[in-house]
């Protein structure tokens, strides 16, 4: 009806597929990856709503680049889940970040530079494993329609 089947034979590697086959091609590509989490914050030297204590359901969105290994994989989305959730997350998820981030008055601006500057030493730590992977941009909704987003030109220049 909609063309659906199950395959055949399932392939398999070096009998159907070589292993020198796997890696399509040699450019640099990116991923994503998205995450969210609650937390409550709020305002200094702010005159509005936000200098109140609240809480937001935030969204963050990577977006690493890099090379693809021999079996054609830049980063295992599985990495980038066990990085958010290890290194970054733990400071965020039903935080008051007020208290847990460094220093800083709670912006999302302030924040998803913090957020970059983790990624970006999370796979620095992993060089060996994803060689030449770098963050590219970080953005970080604070509403479902308000963000502020980090980029790697603007984050290596200033």
């Amino acid at each position: 009806m909609y063309g659906f089947r199950i395959v055949d034979k399932l392939q398999k590697i070096d009998e159907d597929i070589r292993s020198d086959q796997l890696k399509y091609h040699a450019k640099r590509v990116l991923v994503s990856k998205e995450f969210t989490f609650d937390a409550a914050h709020h305002l200094h030297h702010y005159e509005g709503k936000c200098k109140n204590l609240h809480g937001h359901t935030y969204k963050v969105v990577f977006g690493l680049s890099g090379y693809v290994d021999e079996r054609g994989l830049m980063v295992d989305f599985g990495d980038i889940k066990d990085i958010w959730k290890t290194e970054i997350e733990i400071f965020l998820d039903h935080r008051y970040i007020n208290e847990t981030l460094p220093p800083m008055n709670t912006t999302a601006e302030n924040i998803v530079v913090w957020i970059y500057e983790k990624m970006k030493e999370s796979l620095q730590e992993r060089q060996d494993q994803y060689k030449d992977a770098r963050v590219e941009f970080v953005r970080l909704y604070e509403t479902p329609t308000s963000y502020a987003e980090a980029r790697r030109e603007w984050m290596e220049v200033e």
